[in-house]
């Protein structure tokens, strides 16, 4: 357990220290060539598979209610204002207001989502959620399509003072100035083959970039990983192991969804996938989430789960879609078994090492699904 614990936070505290882990900026690269080097470390040679993306480049992102500025992020699957912005009143979501001021958690709104598409007003006046306050930024699904009026996403410190401000109807001036700029990030692969081509390999996936440094977030995943890695080698698979940590979470899984477009038949071909999600290794507000596609794989991942002394607090149910890059699966009709949780932290600037990683939990977990992934990849 010493040993485990000192891997992890080996892991974490690099993966932490290294900056703000968004797609294809320069943090983002050198977090590929460092996970590269920890797979060739561990004797299996990585692979580094570029995908293009228009990344983007924040030149303003302000809004001013009463005369006080407030500064914070754009949704990056809505539309920039311009320079000159956009003025009028602010007012409730679905009001007759210019700018509608509305309040939602990091995970978004489905009520505002659905408003997007359909809303009068001119712009969307966010303020996301969160305990304690902070920018905790909604991931931008629509990346690659934006849609709707401009939407800026500022702290959740500020809500009393604009949510009194829309029931006064304040005047309000939003100004988003962002550019697309071409740019490249890398999804981190590497294949252990088995003694049997014939049989359908095995996929074990974690995504690798967010908003911020996302040490319980995404850390989790990539110990993981790289202990799922180190445990197949040296069991010696029967079917081929393919591992892939993609960029591009944040931005509607755009890593995953180049990985899936390389072989599309890889998602209903592959035996299994195994998915390593966000938050399971959260010390605050921790919850453990499992997901499986089937009745069988729920049982051997609670087996390997019991057997590392660790259990799963909340399981989604067989049929119902699935969180994460596990959607990706299940909307293609593959099996899947799936690991994220809660996190009091989520996409929080505060989820940093070591506060907010609980390390021994961390270690039961890198020992149950490698015992899983030893299992489902011996037959």
């Amino acid at each position: 357990m010493e040993d485990s614990a000192r891997t992890i936070a080996s892991i974490v505290a690099a993966y932490d220290g290294q900056g703000v882990h968004r797609t294809g900026t320069p943090v983002d690269d050198a977090s590929a060539r460092w996970l590269a080097d920890l797979i060739a470390e561990a004797g299996v040679k990585p692979e580094l598979i570029p995908f293009r993306l228009d990344r983007i480049d924040v030149a303003a992102a302000r809004a001013t209610v009463n005369g006080v500025a407030y500064d914070g992020l754009p949704r990056f699957d809505a539309p920039p204002t311009g320079p000159d912005g956009v003025s009028g009143t602010l007012g409730s979501l679905g009001s007759d207001a210019d700018i509608a001021m509305v309040a939602t958690a990091a995970r978004g709104d489905r009520t505002v989502e659905a408003a997007r598409r359909g809303t009068s007003h001119k712009a969307i006046l966010n303020v996301t959620l969160s305990d304690p306050p902070g920018l905790t930024p909604i991931n931008a699904d629509g990346f690659t399509r934006p849609f709707g009026p401009p939407m800026l996403q500022l702290s959740s410190e500020h809500r009393g003072a604009l949510e009194r401000a829309a029931k006064a109807g304040a005047k309000a001036t939003m100004t988003i100035e962002m550019q697309r700029t071409p740019a490249e990030a890398f999804n981190v692969e590497a294949r252990i083959a088995g003694r049997n081509a014939k049989l359908a390999p095995l996929v074990v996936m974690t995504p690798r970039s967010g908003w911020w440094r996302c040490a319980s977030e995404r850390g989790g995943g990539l110990v993981l990983f790289l202990e799922i890695l180190r445990a197949v080698k040296a069991a010696g698979p029967a079917r081929d192991v393919i591992f892939t940590a993609n960029s591009g979470h944040e931005l509607g899984h755009l890593g995953l969804e180049h990985f899936i477009h390389a072989d599309p038949g890889l998602v209903k071909g592959a035996q299994c996938w195994i998915h390593l999600g966000a938050n399971f290794a959260a010390a605050i507000g921790p919850q453990v989430r499992l997901q499986a596609s089937d009745e069988a794989l729920f049982a051997q991942a609670r087996a390997a789960l019991a057997d590392a002394g660790a259990e799963a607090d909340i399981e989604t149910p067989v049929g119902q879609r699935p969180r994460g890059e596990a959607r990706n699966i299940y909307d293609g009709g593959g099996r899947y078994v799936s690991l994220l949780g809660g996190n009091g932290l989520f996409h929080h600037e505060a989820d940093r090492w070591p506060d907010a990683v609980d390390v021994a939990k961390t270690a039961k977990l890198a020992t149950a699904f490698g015992a899983l992934a030893v299992a489902l990849a011996a037959g």
